[in-house]
């Protein structure tokens, strides 16, 4: 279990409170999700996960969250299997009613993993692809800031000095992003704890920097770009 003290996350939480961005991408992309919240913040796309000892922590100084639940109990069992045994199911109690001291490290850390290497490297950032249809960030990641890029760092660095396994569980998940990106002949996108942008490709980890504002767009981002006049951010 991580850390056998839920104060850790008190320690984390206030090392790791820069945005991602200073724009505010939930209005970038909850007009696309028919006007509800922002992705991110809807269970029926993400449903947030908080370390054991992070829940304790967050049932301690706030009533913003509870544990998540669905009607469909062939859904909750289907969705709590792929759930790490260190980790649980929650859901809070809206966007509008958001208490940002009290998010967790998957809210902070969403739409990103920290990418690790064949050899255990911890290299950046990368991100979940399956939300890149719907993620305004991913299509944006030139918006992404140096400060945001450091929190994010400096917190996976604390957590897996005091949870190796969860480095390795982030080391397995980046094999499997270097296995489906490799069948799609697709290059893996990273954001370098040195400062920069790379390309990865993936059959044997050779890095390619870019310019930040160079990635893919996806979904009705990649549209609107197209629409878009250039000095936009759309």
């Amino acid at each position: 279990m991580l850390s056998a003290n839920p104060n850790f996350f008190d320690t984390l939480y206030k090392a790791f409170e820069s945005p991602i961005s200073n724009i505010d991408c939930g209005d970038k992309c909850a007009p696309y999700n028919k006007g509800r919240a922002p992705f991110c913040c809807d269970t029926m796309h993400a449903i947030p996960t908080a370390y054991r000892t992070e829940w304790e922590f967050l049932q301690q100084n706030t009533h913003f969250w509870h544990l998540w639940s669905v009607s469909n109990a062939d859904e909750f069992v289907r969705i709590s299997s792929k759930t790490p045994d260190d980790q649980i199911l929650i859901e809070c109690l809206g966007h509008t009613r958001c208490q940002r001291n009290f998010r967790t490290i998957t809210c902070r850390s969403f739409p990103f993993f920290p990418y690790i290497s064949k050899n255990g490297e911890f290299l950046g950032l990368s991100y979940y692809w399956e939300y890149a249809d719907r993620c305004w960030v991913i299509s944006h990641l030139e918006v992404v800031s140096l400060q945001y890029r450091a929190e994010f760092i400096t917190t996976y660095e604390q957590i897996f000095a005091s949870y190796p396994q969860e480095k390795e569980n982030f080391r397995y998940h980046s094999s499997i992003m270097r296995r489906i990106f490799g069948r799609k002949h697709q290059a893996i996108p990273l954001l370098h704890r040195n400062g920069y942008a790379y390309k990865i490709t993936p059959h044997n980890g050779r890095l390619r920097r870019i310019p930040m504002n160079k990635f893919q767009r996806f979904g009705p981002y990649q549209i609107s770009s197209w629409l878009a006049f250039s000095d936009e951010v759309v």
